[in-house]
């Protein structure tokens, strides 16, 4: 492999001081509650009203909405709460009976309380709040909590019409680490969260992670700054590719754009052509800087190259341009969501085809999907188990506990084979309890 441009940045450039801070405030959230958090949304959102948005000012933020808008959000909806439900019904409970009188089964339970962080900041992320909160509710959770930043006296109209949409049943406006903080404990609303779901800035991920470290609850995935690569060969449109990776960069300053290629001349006419692209967005100096900062051109020697990069990067979002399709999808083995063909765009993933758009970066892919229904649900299993079962499975795990130096296991086990069969004797040791 051969970097035709590489990135002078990586995302742990800024990590350890973000750390830092955020525990910072966690520890101070998790000592004051409530007298923090308000605290700290009025020094960084400059808010001072009431933190859960009324019925009342909720319908007059969706009055203001246009009916197209709605129409759209709408769309994008059916198709992500579809892809959802199709997702839960993917996998059911279940019993099996592996010998006589062993019954094992399989319960399918959904979180209680879910907490869905919807950014805000430059951008109203109205899609955000179907990816998380219509998917929570296809899992059949019972409450789901949605945090998103004010812009100035109120969340986004678009933002409260997609939560109202989705199903939200108590939406706060407040954004950041206190946000996410807010959910873990259930402050203001008295019901902590199970899972915390939804991505973020820096600040916000980081948050996640540490809770979800402490023990506090789990998390969807460490939703960081937008990845995006492109695979491309000798027979990918260029210009296809440039305005692509562009359409990526633009959602921060620290948002990698990769594109791996076979082909020397794909890679110089898109390097070429970049910053041409760029100077011409409305806004170029954020898609400028994710470029020059954190974007690289790779040159590989053939698709087996291709492919060993991209699962060493685990990209968040990967698009395929190339040929043979099926191929890809064989041999491609980590990645947040897959884009095959030049008709398939991650915008379409990040607003409304239907896959959710919550994934994995900072080459989480390598282990871990993204946000789907079974991130909400939780999986149990059960077993009874006959006493003419203990026969054998008494029997199996005494001498299976004693191999593995645990007494008090096996004495569990043997006092069932005494209990069950008097009259038994035993070509291993079994311990008898009659002293007692």
């Amino acid at each position: 492999m051969e970097y035709i441009k590489q990135a002078s940045k990586t995302a742990e450039s800024n990590s350890d001081n973000i750390r830092g801070r955020v525990n910072e405030i966690l520890a101070d959230i998790e000592e004051r509650g409530e007298h923090a958090v308000i605290e700290l949304a009025k020094k960084f959102d400059n808010w001072e009203g009431d933190f859960i948005l009324s019925d009342d000012k909720k319908q007059a933020l969706i009055d203001q909405v246009p009916e197209q808008v709605k129409a759209d959000i709408r769309y994008a909806y059916d198709q992500v709460y579809g892809f959802a439900k199709a997702q839960r019904k993917s996998i059911n409970e279940f019993e099996t009976t592996p010998l006589d009188g062993v019954r094992l089964g399989q319960r399918i339970i959904p979180m209680d309380v879910a907490g869905c962080y919807i950014p805000g900041g430059r951008f109203a992320h109205a899609c955000s709040a179907l990816m998380s909160v219509a998917t929570a509710k296809a899992a059949g959770v019972e409450t789901v909590i949605a945090c998103s930043p004010p812009r100035g006296d109120a969340i986004a109209p678009a933002v409260v019409y997609a939560l109202d949409v989705a199903g939200a049943d108590i939406i706060i406006e407040m954004g950041g680490v206190q946000a996410i903080a807010t959910m873990a404990f259930g402050l203001f609303t008295g019901k902590p969260a199970n899972i915390l779901a939804g991505p973020g800035n820096a600040y916000v991920a980081e948050a996640k992670s540490i809770l979800a470290s402490a023990g506090k609850c789990t998390i969807d995935v460490f939703a960081g700054p937008t990845e995006s690569a492109i695979i491309a060969d000798k027979t990918a449109d260029y210009m296809t590719v440039a305005i692509d990776l562009v359409s990526q960069a633009e959602h921060g300053y620290d948002s990698p754009v990769w594109l791996y290629t076979d082909s020397r001349e794909l890679a110089d006419k898109v390097l070429e052509v970049m910053p041409k692209i760029i100077a011409d967005m409305p806004d170029p100096e954020v898609p400028a800087a994710s470029w020059e900062d954190y974007g690289e051109i790779i040159l590989c020697k053939d698709r087996e190259e291709l492919c060993r990069i991209n699962d060493q990067y685990a990209a968040e979002h990967v698009q395929v341009m190339a040929e043979d399709l099926d191929w890809w999808v064989t041999n491609l083995k980590s990645y947040g969501s897959l884009f095959l063909g030049e008709g398939s765009t991650v915008p379409h993933g990040d607003k409304c085809s239907g896959t959710n758009h919550i994934l994995p970066t900072k080459k989480a892919g390598y282990y871990s999907g993204g946000l789907n229904v079974h991130k909400f649900l939780k999986i149990y299993t059960y077993q009874k188990i006959s006493k003419d079962a203990n026969l054998t499975v008494s029997g199996a795990a005494s001498r299976l506990s004693r191999v593995e130096g645990m007494e008090g296991h096996a004495r569990a086990c043997d006092w069932r084979l005494r209990k069950y069969f008097p009259e038994q004797e035993w070509d291993f040791d079994v311990y008898d309890q009659a002293k007692y």
